[in-house]
């Protein structure tokens, strides 16, 4: 069955990890990088449903670490943090507008906290969000990945049938949860792992593949 509809997941999909911001949210915390990881992640379900905020969310944080942030740190964190994220995947973007302009259905599809969907909207660097046909975020539906929900909203929206989209996602889990409906699922690693992907399925063939030089000008 053809592929009609692409479902993108936005971190380390769409964007990457900008590392000087994780640096400097590193060293605000004062923690050797290993205790960051450790954690950072356990605490974000929570604000990708945004039933706390940022501060909320640093605040946690600290507790769990053991430490106090001030208030200009606090700030400085959930600064930082949104940046992190906010720094772009351009080839991915690029092949996003390539698929709308070849006539296949596109669709973001994210855990996203309200902060950085707050920064997105606000800058002219995230105006190529308006070329995809569908977009879900967490924070404002009130659930995320990897709830079969989402995907069954996210698919119902798109107009696609779910064995007929194809989900990127670069987590193995979420990619699952996905697959368990009956949406065909890539877990994401960079552009050349993709492409051999596509091409070993047989998706998306009659299209420009991810990683073209010329598309990099599309959005």
């Amino acid at each position: 069955m053809p592929i009609r509809g692409v479902i993108f997941d936005y971190g380390l999909v769409l964007s990457r990890r900008d590392p000087i911001a994780h640096e400097k949210l590193v060293k605000i915390t004062g923690l050797d990088l290993d205790t960051f990881e450790r954690i950072y992640w356990p605490g974000r379900p929570s604000y990708d449903l945004a039933q706390v905020d940022g501060p909320g969310y640093w605040k946690w944080f600290a507790s769990e670490a053991g430490i106090s942030f001030t208030q200009q740190q606090i700030e400085a964190l959930v600064h930082n943090d949104v940046l992190m994220w906010a720094a772009l995947n351009p080839s991915m973007v690029a092949w996003a507008g390539a698929l709308e302009h070849a006539g296949i259905r596109t669709a973001v599809l994210s855990n996203m906290i309200p902060d950085l969907l707050r920064y997105m909207r606000n800058s002219r660097d995230f105006a190529w969000l308006s070329g995809f046909s569908q977009l879900t975020w967490s924070c404002e539906l009130g659930m995320a990945k990897p709830d079969p929900e989402i995907y069954t909203y996210t698919c119902d929206k798109l107009g696609v049938a779910a064995a007929e989209t194809l989900f990127l996602d670069d987590n193995p889990k979420n990619v699952r949860a996905a697959e368990a409906l009956g949406i065909q699922g890539i877990t994401f690693t960079n552009t050349e792992q993709l492409r051999e992907d596509l091409a070993r399925r047989g998706f998306l063939q009659n299209v420009p593949q991810p990683g073209d030089a010329e598309l990099e000008q599309v959005r």
